[in-house]
């Protein structure tokens, strides 16, 4: 069933979850303002759904899953290369609007838990692939919104879990019933957990035999008893300068986890330490290629406010040189890193599972363009901008008698753009670009699914570097390869790519384009 965003809020009011934001308890989430914002974001998930203008990027189907039947983009699990391209898509379209839609996240983590329970299954006899079907389809038939728990606390980081001080700094289970298990620790940077139907636990590192207790995946109602989450509000909300976030922005919590009771039938890992870091790696591949979309979706706002920015200061991008060239750096920066999501989409690796993973080397360097870049972004829209966007006053003036007139005269710009719409675009920037918000999606980008330097290390465990290596030897025909003396492919990683390298599809699919659903034919 799909749900409406309005069916969503209503069903945010049979969740009682136990959330504090500013120190204050939240009685009820659906109608909190201070998360009003990010309700919105995941609102606006639903909604498109049900548009069917969209509805080919939004919505996708699977034989095998929800009886055939349509479900939400950003919870289904892709099948082909073609809904890994539909779900960058559709992500990067729903973030256009929204900043950043959250919801996407709870589909990354199903698709990696599959593939995690159907390898358990196989290697140990398990059945915790039949346990994770059931609750997909329950998934699916309730269209709910899943949030990821995956960052632990950490505690004292030049030490594993089993090695902590104290042993609540990462999730791990302190108690084995006939009926389930009990969980006690700490998760953190858990997006739009306050607003979010049931939280996926996840483990957050590849964890060792002593750490057996830390090594678990199960899902987890936002109220269950003895969870609290400790949240920050949802973007700006109530603040009239905030012309974005007060609208669209995103809440993220601490998850503290006081003896959570959890039944065996939402348990998916349980103490197979062995497997964690396949669950963390492909979860993490995942994720950094929606990553991509989502923040695509954030940069085609800064092209579109810079353009507008620059008409409204009275100057024409077609003539001036040294401000097109910046608004064209940004264009290759956001087209750039969104290139990486489409070749990460078109040479997916089909998973034994039914899973098509994103190739780990385009995603990871997609993912680590955007976080290193996003700081690029911002300081180009400033570029383009002027000082105009953190100088302007307050949103009060433009009410206030004594001032507003004057002012309106000062700090117009164009003939032809009214002040209002200049000050409109300029706080808009401003939100985006240079506000403590704007810090925040900075921060987000560099370290949200991993800090560059793991995505570094994933791009090096993946890339084929021995086949370079013996490139070089056979054209340099030094004949190193034939004494004997060195081994061939010393240099290779133990990565996914084979020795012949990866071979593109036969037929590629038709890109869609985001305004209509329909295959775009003009390029």
């Amino acid at each position: 069933m799909l749900m409406s965003g309005q069916d969503y809020r209503d069903s945010l009011r049979r969740y009682q979850p136990r959330v504090y934001v500013n120190g204050r308890l939240i009685e009820l989430v659906a109608d909190e303002p201070l998360l009003a914002p990010g309700v919105n974001g995941v609102a606006l998930t639903y909604d498109f759904a049900l548009r069917e203008n969209v509805a080919a990027l939004m919505r996708a189907t699977r034989p095998d899953l929800a009886g055939g039947q349509p479900v939400n983009r950003m919870i289904a699990i892709p099948a082909s290369t073609e809904d890994l391209l539909d779900k960058l898509e559709a992500v990067r379209l729903v973030c256009q609007e929204t900043g950043c839609a959250q919801r996407y996240l709870g589909g990354d983590a199903l698709a990696a838990i599959r593939q995690t329970t159907a390898r358990v299954d196989a290697d140990l006899g398990a059945s915790y692939g039949e346990r994770f079907h059931a609750y997909l389809e329950r998934v699916y038939a309730e269209d709910l919104a899943l949030g990821v728990a995956m960052t632990d606390g950490k505690g004292d980081r030049s030490r594993r879990p089993s090695q902590q001080a104290n042993p609540d700094a990462y999730v791990r289970i302190v108690e084995r019933r006939p009926d389930g298990i009990v969980l006690a620790g700490v998760k953190a940077i858990i997006t739009g957990a306050p607003y979010m139907h049931e939280l996926l636990v996840l483990p957050g590192r590849n964890m060792t035999e002593a750490d057996a207790a830390y090594a678990v995946c199960c899902a987890v109602p936002v109220d269950a008893e003895n969870l609290t989450l400790i949240a920050r509000p949802a973007g700006r909300p109530g603040e009239p300068a905030a012309k974005f976030s007060a609208r669209y922005g995103q809440s993220t919590a601490v998850a503290v986890f006081d003896r959570v009771f959890v039944p065996w039938d939402r348990v998916f890992l349980a103490g197979e330490w062995a497997h964690s870091g396949f669950l963390t790696r492909e979860y993490a591949t995942h994720h950094r290629h929606t990553c991509i979309g989502a923040r695509a979706g954030f940069g085609d706002l800064l092209i579109g406010a810079g353009a507008l920015m620059t008409e409204a200061n009275g100057l024409d991008l077609d003539r001036a040189a040294s401000l097109r060239e910046p608004m064209v750096e940004l264009i290759q920066i956001v087209e750039g890193f969104y290139a990486c999501g489409v070749a990460a989409s078109v040479y997916g690796i089909p998973d034994p599972a039914g899973v098509m993973v994103p190739e780990p080397v385009f995603a990871n360097i997609g993912k680590l363009l955007l976080a290193t870049q996003i700081y690029d972004m911002h300081r180009i829209a400033h570029e383009v901008s002027g000082g105009l966007i953190v100088t302007l006053p307050g949103p009060d003036e433009d009410h206030n008698p004594a001032t507003a007139g004057r002012l309106s005269e000062l700090l117009a710009g164009c003939s032809d753009i009214p002040y209002e719409k200049r000050i409109e675009v300029a706080r808009f920037i401003e939100d985006l670009t240079a506000s403590y918000q704007a810090g925040w999606y900075s921060v987000i980008s560099l370290h949200g699914g991993g800090s560059p330097e793991a995505m570094k290390k994933e791009i090096w465990r993946h890339y084929p570097v021995g086949d370079q290596v013996e490139l070089v030897d056979r054209l340099l025909e030094r004949g190193v390869l034939a004494d004997g003396t060195r081994r061939p492919g010393r240099q290779r990683q133990p990565g996914r790519c084979c020795a012949e390298g990866c071979a593109a599809p036969d037929a590629l699919p038709a890109p869609r384009s985001a305004g209509t659903g329909e295959p775009d034919r003009t390029g």
